[in-house]
């Protein structure tokens, strides 16, 4: 069974409507591998009145044949009532039970008016109980339209939301093993992310060259399909998104840039995009001072680190790393993996800003750029100090050039803090150290701070 990790709210969150004396429905979504339906496990962990169905692709009257043998085991009465969903689950509400229907998408492809049903036993009978329903499915799409949009039937009718995202960086750690070194640490992030069916799944006790080449180069490997088959689920036409993926995954971030390098019109890509940004599978960022709604310069990017790496280096050259066999890692992953990994690393010492400079109460963190100028870490606080940053994921020092451009790039910035007056400081974030000028110029300087990996992985 997977390691569970983390997830204290969600569970708080959960186990305080099992308590409570009203009715509770509740809706539990997010992409695949997120670990939903252990979070759900293990938040029953100490209960004997729950039901949890777990659904397949099959016919209605099958799945309520297997509910009831499910539930049977805990409410022998079940079998007794008539064998339809209005009146099973209101039986079971009227028993006060803890009822959990997992892929309920599955449920609602055999029976597309299931939503509407339950929407009915609530209004009129399981909402006057103490009872639970949880309904937990990992199609996006059909989870929103069955219960989130404004026209959906449950719409405003569920009582709790756990809307679950991979893990954060410090949670993720606990599945790696206790010796790996900040560097590991980062590689591995990059490159699986903190998804924990993809951590916890893979051997990590080997090298990373061993991990990648055994469970994701490989045809047969773990996690080789992984990508394709969540993206199949949720997509009935998926080739166009591929397209866009893999043009993300080669750099073309913009707008315009995407709909070149797939050949569709640059008017029709924002449909594609739109797509995948409610499947939480890229986002699309702007400089940290723009509006997000009214921003032209936005840059998309891919979410999922081994999503990233997919489309990057696996997808559509599969018969290239065949012939190369054990040599494929070496030859052509391992050169571009630091570079690879960079985007991670950004993101990592943006997360690390407010606990390295615990002094600060920043409003907002992120990227900025305009035309030539760009700072991987920008970070506005309340009393008009701004950080700004450089990360160097390279084996090589860095050096004074990049502390020089860092300071040219930050004067660009047009920040007007509400304090009126403005300060910066600058960050350095470094894999490799920093060269002999750039100690002298920290120094001599209070306005300037070198972090390594250390200070990034204990602090993000």
């Amino acid at each position: 069974m997977e390691r569970f990790v983390d997830r204290e709210q969600e569970l708080s969150r959960l186990r305080d409507c099992y308590e409570s004396d009203d009715a509770e429905m509740v809706v539990i979504f997010g992409r695949r591998r997120l670990g939903k339906t252990q979070l759900v496990q293990h938040s029953l962990s100490d209960r004997d009145d729950a039901v949890v169905y777990q659904a397949t692709e099959t016919t209605s009257q099958i799945q309520l044949d297997e509910f009831v043998d499910v539930a049977a085991d805990k409410f022998p009465g079940i079998t007794e009532i008539k064998q339809n969903w209005e009146s099973l689950l209101g039986y079971l509400g009227d028993q006060d039970g803890i009822v959990v229907l997992d892929e309920f998408p599955y449920l609602i492809d055999a029976d597309e008016s299931l939503p509407s049903v339950i929407q009915r036993l609530w209004d009129q009978r399981f909402q006057n109980t103490s009872g639970t329903l949880i309904l937990v499915g990992s199609s996006i799409s059909m989870m929103e339209e069955a219960t989130l949009l404004g026209n959906s039937p449950l719409y405003g009718r569920f009582t709790e939301k756990l809307d679950l995202r991979p893990l954060d960086f410090a949670a993720a750690q606990e599945f790696l093993p206790g010796d790996y070194s900040p560097e590991e640490q980062i590689f591995t992030w990059g490159i699986l992310g903190g998804v924990p069916y993809y951590l916890d799944g893979v051997k990590l006790d080997q090298e990373l060259g061993a991990v990648l080449t055994e469970d994701v180069l490989s045809q047969k490997g773990y996690l080789h399909n992984e990508p394709e088959y969540v993206l199949r689920t949720e997509l009935t036409d998926p080739n166009r998104y591929f397209a866009i993926l893999t043009a993300i995954a080669a750099g073309k971030t913009t707008s315009n840039e995407i709909a070149q390098a797939v050949g569709i019109d640059g008017k029709q890509i924002s449909t594609y995009t739109q797509k995948l940004e409610r499947l939480r599978l890229i986002e699309r960022e702007v400089p940290l001072t723009e509006e997000k709604a009214k921003s032209r310069r936005g840059r998309y990017r891919i979410l999922d680190p081994l999503f990233r790496f997919w489309f990057r280096f696996v997808y559509g050259k599969e018969d290239r790393y065949e012939r190369l066999g054990e040599d494929a890692y070496d030859a052509v992953i391992e050169p571009e993996l630091p570079d690879f990994v960079s985007q991670e690393f950004e993101k990592l010492c943006q997360d690390a800003l407010p606990n390295l400079f615990p002094e600060e109460t920043f409003l907002d963190i992120g990227r900025w750029w305009y035309k030539e100028h760009e700072v991987d870490v920008v970070g506005f606080t309340t009393d008009g100090t701004m950080v700004a940053g450089e990360c160097k994921f390279t084996n090589a020092p860095l050096d004074y050039s990049a502390l020089a451009s860092l300071e040219d790039h930050a004067a660009e910035i047009r920040w007007t803090p509400d304090t009126g007056d403005t300060n910066t400081e600058y960050a350095l974030f470094t894999r490799s150290g920093v060269t002999q000028s750039v100690h002298e110029a920290v120094s001599q300087r209070d306005d300037v701070h070198v972090f390594d990996l250390h200070d990034v992985t204990q602090h993000a």
